[in-house]
């Protein structure tokens, strides 16, 4: 019954936030495919490109899942671009969540990587526990669920040095945090494990895109020194795939902190992009509260590396724009 009740809260979600879908019905999953990716932004869509190149998970079929059918075509582009390799065609696909659930045929997948971003769910905490019920395999299938957090739970704000098991925001007193602390618990509850991620980034997207092109005038509000902690979304995505990798002997139950190891301040994020051709040209905006304000936390993920035997292929924003 709260299984059944589970599934009718999140397909009345997503299908208040889908548009309307008509004759572009996803097709259901072959019952070979074991692998699925919640959410397919730049985050999944990173992911998936990485699964499919990584000959750990040769002969493995990767199913992305989406909210709608709407970005479907531009996601295979990215993901498989015009490679004309039928192996590679026949390993990934795309459904949407409500398809996929309607479908109410028993098929499980043995890995489940959960990386939906908490704006298109109104009750995100519940949407992560209706994905593991309905579509994980659960623990005794030898698999993982993985659910991308964020290191914003932590407390830690006057330049302290916070590890995984540092204090998290009180979520009902925070509830824009709050809710991604209690999605976690869904996720730590059922076996899975949850990968707390500091700021993303591409060279297109994050703060610094936002405080160059849009706060010219406006300002950025904080202090320049203020502490931010980074990591570009590919490397974000080769964590996620670290974890799966490892599997539930080493991530079940566990949280993991994940950052490039190099944090920097709201000022050399602009002066670092500022190197890059992209941004030439560009004025540093002025700062909105210059030495007032928190000053941020230090993200220590040494012991997360370890166990996932991770490491970023950018060591740092600064690394990243002066070289790419």
């Amino acid at each position: 019954m709260a299984s059944a009740f589970l599934l009718l809260h999140l397909l009345l979600a997503l299908a208040a936030m889908a548009p309307p879908s008509h004759a572009f019905a996803a097709p259901p999953p072959p019952a070979t495919s074991d692998l699925a990716i919640v959410g397919c932004g730049v985050l999944g869509t990173s992911l998936c490109q990485q699964l499919l190149s990584d000959s750990n998970f040769d002969g493995r079929t990767i199913t992305g899942v989406t909210k709608s059918t709407g970005r479907h075509a531009a996601i295979m582009e990215q993901v498989l671009g015009d490679t004309g390799d039928a192996d590679l065609q026949a390993r990934f696909q795309l459904t949407t969540m409500d398809d996929i659930l309607k479908q109410d045929s028993g098929h499980s997948f043995k890995d489940v990587v959960f990386c939906a971003p908490p704006s298109g769910f109104e009750d995100y905490p519940s949407a992560v526990k209706a994905a593991a019920a309905q579509l994980w395999a659960g623990s005794e299938g030898g698999g993982s669920f993985v659910f991308t957090s964020s290191g914003g739970v932590y407390e830690g704000k006057d330049g302290e040095t916070v590890t995984e098991s540092f204090p998290t925001l009180d979520p009902d007193a925070n509830p824009r945090q709050g809710r991604i602390v209690y999605a976690e618990r869904e996720a730590i509850a059922v076996g899975g494990c949850a990968l707390r991620l500091a700021g993303l980034y591409t060279l297109e997207r994050g703060a610094h895109n936002y405080w160059l092109e849009k706060c010219q005038e406006t300002g950025v509000q904080g202090r320049d020194d203020g502490i931010v902690n980074l990591l570009h979304y590919d490397d974000a995505a080769a964590a996620c795939l670290a974890a799966l990798k490892v599997g539930p002997g080493v991530n079940a139950k566990q949280t993991f902190l994940i950052s490039d190891g190099n944090p920097t301040t709201r000022r050399g994020i602009c002066e670092s992009a500022l190197k890059h051709a992209r941004y030439a040209g560009k004025a540093m905006p002025p700062f909105v509260g210059a030495g007032d304000g928190p000053l941020g936390k230090i993200y220590d993920g040494t012991k997360s590396d370890e166990a996932l035997k991770w490491r970023p292929r950018y060591a740092s924003f600064d690394a990243f724009m002066s070289n790419e």
